[in-house]
């Protein structure tokens, strides 16, 4: 008989139980079950609801039932419905009546909610932690190339010289703000709904400060029926994790070209590779390539939590049983992907040659040809048109900017002398811009500097 069944006359339907149970996927939750159903009994027999002896009694159980599911010598139930009712069931075989008081002054609705609340709290730091290893490859690689200088592009086409170095750092940055989200995240959700009960507590007199300095939570939740059925912090990290995996893709996107033989800017190691199972020459970027895939499993979790949230009324609703598979799956996703891709990004060779040549054409030194001009006094704009006459010149002939002799110069015009070589010279367009966030190495150590700071600060 199901734990709730007092007021009804049939068993439910076969197809009804399968439909409704949840023990499936939130199995996971035992952990974070056991511990609040720890600190509810503690505080039950602290607050003089049930004895002191029997407050005992349900936590001794509780952890014996604990040590055996992780010794897997526990079996769940289809007809439990949930792993709340599984361990609350299995309590009561082992103890007797004293198991049949832990559910006194609380709900499901509290208890799914506080699980729930501490298993994101729990993941939180894990994701964090991936991600700070990957930002100190990105620092390895980036002070191994602070003069490797290769095309930085806009619309795809190469815009102006960069280094391998800056662009590593870009990255950095985008996932130091990722790390921020999280903690934001943990920040907020940093609040526990055990003892808001269904939705209104309860009329015994519960110490909701108590459970929830128990449980590591900062303070209760300041209103039940907002606990019960608050969503916000999933939603929230499902933001988060989209928005790290967007950048994941967008970085394993420029990986992929970059280890084509159209770019050949980097070579991606054997062991972060595969093959093809006709082509002998291949050696493709699956690791990337699934990276990019995996990302719309994540935004698909936060666009299923996002729509089953949207027309609720409070308090809880079974709706609302459909976040937990979408928060599994996003954590699971980003959990695995940090890893794989981080040992990618560390173990591919970088091809400074060919980088180099890449740099060489495209006339990415004719923003510095026209601030060439601009420091001899002309208006950036005058000296905009004389450069694109020059471009122009130089796909007439099939020169480069720096390859035009300084009869070619002249002939636009007179401002242009012998200085202009080392103008152009691809390393001092680089180094010159010495503004800070720019590529000039100093700028990019400077850079480098605040990731490792920031990295060693949550260590």
């Amino acid at each position: 008989m199901k734990l709730w069944a007092g007021r009804f006359q049939k068993e439910t339907d076969t197809l009804v139980n399968d439909f409704n149970s949840s023990i499936s996927f939130d199995a996971r939750l035992y952990q974070q079950d056991i511990a609040g159903s720890v600190a509810h009994a503690r505080m039950l027999g602290k607050c003089g609801i049930i004895e002191a002896h029997e407050a005992e009694t349900i936590v001794n159980g509780l952890k014996t039932i604990l040590a055996d599911i992780e010794a897997g010598q526990v079996q769940f139930s289809l007809d439990n419905e949930d792993i709340h009712m599984n361990i609350e069931a299995e309590l009561t075989q082992r103890v007797g009546e004293a198991g049949k008081r832990l559910h006194t002054a609380r709900s499901r609705n509290d208890q799914v909610a506080v699980d729930t609340r501490l298993y994101v709290k729990e993941e939180i730091p894990t994701i964090i932690a991936q991600v700070l290893s990957l930002e100190e490859v990105l620092v390895q690689k980036a002070k191994a190339n602070l003069d490797t200088v290769m095309p930085g592009y806009t619309h795809m086409q190469r815009a102006q010289p960069t280094t391998f170095a800056h662009y590593m750092m870009a990255y950095a940055n985008m996932f130091k703000r990722d790390v921020t989200r999280l903690e934001d995240c943990l920040e907020r959700l940093d609040e526990c709904p055990l003892g808001a009960g269904a939705l209104a507590t309860s009329t015994y007199p519960v110490d909701r400060f108590e459970t929830a300095a128990a449980l590591g939570f900062k303070q209760p939740t300041d209103n039940s029926m907002d606990s019960v059925s608050d969503r916000d912090y999933a939603i929230e990290l499902l933001s988060a994790l989209s928005i790290m995996m967007m950048h994941l893709s967008r970085f394993s996107e420029e990986i992929i070209l970059w280890c084509s033989w159209e770019f050949k800017y980097v070579d991606l190691d054997d062991a972060y590779s595969t093959g093809s199972s006709i082509m002998p020459q291949k050696k493709n970027p699956d690791v990337a390539e699934l990276v990019r895939g995996k990302t719309g499993r994540v935004y698909g979790s936060l666009i299923t939590l996002l729509t089953v949230m949207k027309s609720l009324p409070l308090a809880y609703n079974k709706d609302m049983q459909e976040d937990k598979e979408a928060i599994f799956d996003a954590i699971d996703t980003v959990e695995l992907c940090l890893p794989v891709f981080a040992a990618m990004v560390d173990t591919l060779t970088v091809r400074p040659r060919d980088m180099a040549r890449a740099a060489a054409g495209g006339f990415i030194n004719a923003t510095d040809c026209a601030d060439y001009l601009v420091k001899k006094g002309l208006p950036f704009r005058e000296a905009y048109m004389i450069v694109g006459r020059l471009v122009n010149l130089c796909i007439k002939t099939g020169d480069t900017l720096d390859t035009l002799t300084l009869r070619d110069f002249r002939a636009i015009s007179g401002l242009f002398d012998t200085d202009v070589y080392q103008a152009l010279a691809l390393k001092t367009c680089v180094n010159g811009r010495k503004v800070y966030g720019g590529p000039a190495r100093e700028s990019v150590e400077k850079q480098i500097t605040l990731i490792e700071e920031f990295v060693e600060a949550r260590r």
